[in-house]
């Protein structure tokens, strides 16, 4: 188990250093004159390096090596933790946020491939709960991290990339302990085609739209809390907006885990409700404005992403043939960071040319009808199911 706590280890360095950045968007705002459509570009272009790399180097890892691949990640976040630490200008924020994308699509496939390659075949069933605690639980921590530093400690816009190449040296010395689990061969670099696997178009494409539109919310609270948290509630609390971001990640992680006990039929429409009340919280919030309903939001929204994604992963693994699971994995997240990045920007530029209340109304809006749209096309494929099933007996 020493291997894959270490490897655990490695796969939650490399994920922290991407939300790093969360708590401290205002402060950036404030030493480099950008503006809100900046903060929220500077957001999605992390989203482009990840899916640009979960189409181009998604299967790297089976090829060189899982080791190899986990020090190629982590030595990437290092890069950008370094352009973060010496950063002065939009441009070079740019730069590294790329850089950290490329470097969770690195980590993703081979953190959670070689976490459940190093369990005894008894304890196999552990692999996705620990890939996920790594996964989430990086997220989680780099907001509260950054957070907690940037409020209590000097040099908010320094001391947090300090800390987290720290934590990258103490990942790669252990990493070098580590033992590979697969054979190398030689590595071939394509450009992955995105395929939707017909065997379960329907139910990949509305999986695809719940979690796409819980990932849309994670994306914008990720982007514009900050904003909010000062320009409406004037609580300019780096702690506190990586408390919000926090939230979202955390219950994401609980939601996957939850659905796990849920039946298949009751956990995409129970994800689209979810996502209906998350939006009616998040409008409640800007509207209000409301700490507790952007507090809640962040629950409510966490739990349906969760949920929606795990019944997305569940309908590819259990649908579609072995030989093509790798490619509608890569399809399913890369429409989802896709989708994580594009509303973002959409909500800065709203804010950039009306106010926060209009990016605020319009977003929500959208997200609760493509959630009550996803969960009219589920109530009338049940029902066909049910009268199939009818005219069959």
């Amino acid at each position: 188990m020493r291997n894959v706590a270490i490897t655990a280890f490695v796969f939650w360095t490399v994920m922290v250093g991407t939300t790093v950045p969360t708590p401290l968007y205002p402060l950036y705002e404030q030493s480099f004159g950008i503006v809100p459509v900046e903060v929220t570009v500077l957001f999605a272009v992390y989203a482009l390096g990840v899916v640009i790399g979960l189409l181009t180097l998604g299967r790297l890892s089976d090829q060189i090596g899982r080791k190899p691949v986990l020090a190629i990640a982590l030595l990437l976040a290092a890069a950008a933790a370094s352009l973060f630490l010496v950063s002065d200008n939009l441009g070079m924020l740019l730069a590294a946020r790329v850089i950290s994308g490329f470097s969770a699509a690195l980590a993703t496939g081979a953190g959670t491939a070689a976490i459940g390659e190093q369990l005894p075949a008894d304890r196999k069933w552990l692999g996705p709960v620990l890939a996920l605690v790594a996964n989430m639980g990086g997220l989680a921590s780099g907001t509260m991290l950054s957070g907690i530093l940037a409020e209590w400690a000097g040099h908010p816009l320094r001391l947090s990339w300090v800390v987290h190449l720290a934590l990258i040296a103490v990942s790669l010395a252990g990493l070098a302990t580590v033992a590979e689990t697969v054979r190398r061969t030689r590595a071939t670099f394509r450009f992955q085609r995105l395929s939707i696997p017909h065997e379960i178009r329907g139910d990949f494409l509305r999986a695809a739209a719940a979690a796409g539109a819980g990932f849309a919310v994670l994306g914008v609270l990720t982007s514009v809390t900050g904003i909010l948290l000062g320009t409406e509630l004037d609580k300019h609390d780096p702690a506190l907006t990586g408390f919000v971001v926090f939230l979202g990640f955390v219950f994401t992680g609980i939601g996957q885990l939850i659905d796990r006990r849920l039946p298949p039929h009751v956990s995409l429409p129970a994800s689209c409700v979810a996502l209906i009340i998350g939006a009616a919280l998040i409008a409640a919030a800007v509207l209000g404005p409301s700490l507790p309903a952007l507090l809640a939001s962040a629950v409510v929204i966490g739990l349906a992403t969760g949920s929606a994604v795990s019944a997305g992963l569940r309908a590819i693994a259990t649908g579609v043939p072995a030989e093509r699971r790798g490619a509608a994995f890569s399809a399913f997240f890369a429409i989802l960071y896709t989708v994580l990045a594009l509303p973002a920007i959409g909500v800065g530029i709203v804010i950039e040319y009306a106010n926060l209340h209009w990016a605020g109304g319009i977003f929500s809006l959208v997200v609760g009808l493509l959630a009550l749209t996803v969960l009219v096309s589920l109530s009338r494929t049940r029902g066909r199911q049910v009268s199939e099933l009818g005219v069959r007996r």
